[in-house]
């Protein structure tokens, strides 16, 4: 009976060591801003304009490259695209700050077209008045994508359709 219960409490220990890796979400940060809070200036077309530095951590054992779309659902044409990133390497856990406005992402990863038809990152510039909500959306992907050179948005998330294993969201305001 001993080694029955000893063999018990190690299939339970199995058991619930599995349950909590599954249940672990990938997460998304920024030292820059707090989630639902104002984005700084330095990060807006007020300020320098630049990436805000992003963490990210609990992606899928099966993760093969990340994806990043930044968005502005409160633009007054509808959802604007602040940048997209694509073919981000598996390894890879963070962006610094200011990532340059060019194809390739030092370390690895693309970077794509965003709505003011500027490749990479440009950040919050609202018309005056209310305020606006960016949506930073990390996708954990199982394979890279192989979109056409400099993807926008749609054609980054027509080639992620089947292979998201995971997404991470962070939001923050901004107001001019």
């Amino acid at each position: 009976m001993p080694n029955l219960l000893r063999i018990s409490i190690a299939l339970t220990l199995i058991f619930f060591a599995h349950v909590c890796q599954a249940q672990a979400q990938l997460t998304l940060s920024t030292a820059a801003f707090a989630p639902d809070a104002p984005i700084s200036a330095e990060n807006a077309c007020t300020g320098d304009d630049h990436s805000p530095a992003l963490v990210w951590s609990n992606a899928p054992q099966a993760t093969k490259s990340f994806s990043l779309i930044v968005e502005d659902p409160d633009a007054p044409g509808g959802t604007f695209i602040h940048w997209v990133a694509y073919n981000i390497p598996a390894q890879t856990n963070s962006l610094p700050a200011g990532v340059p406005q060019t194809t390739q992402i030092a370390g690895g990863g693309k970077n794509g077209i965003n709505g003011f038809d500027h490749i990479g990152y440009n950040g919050p510039c609202p018309p005056p008045g209310k305020i606006h909500h960016y949506h930073f959306r990390l996708f954990a992907l199982d394979s890279a994508l192989n979109p056409a050179d400099k993807a926008g948005a749609a054609a980054v998330e027509s080639a992620m359709k089947g292979h998201v294993l995971a997404t991470a969201e962070l939001v923050g305001t901004f107001e001019r």
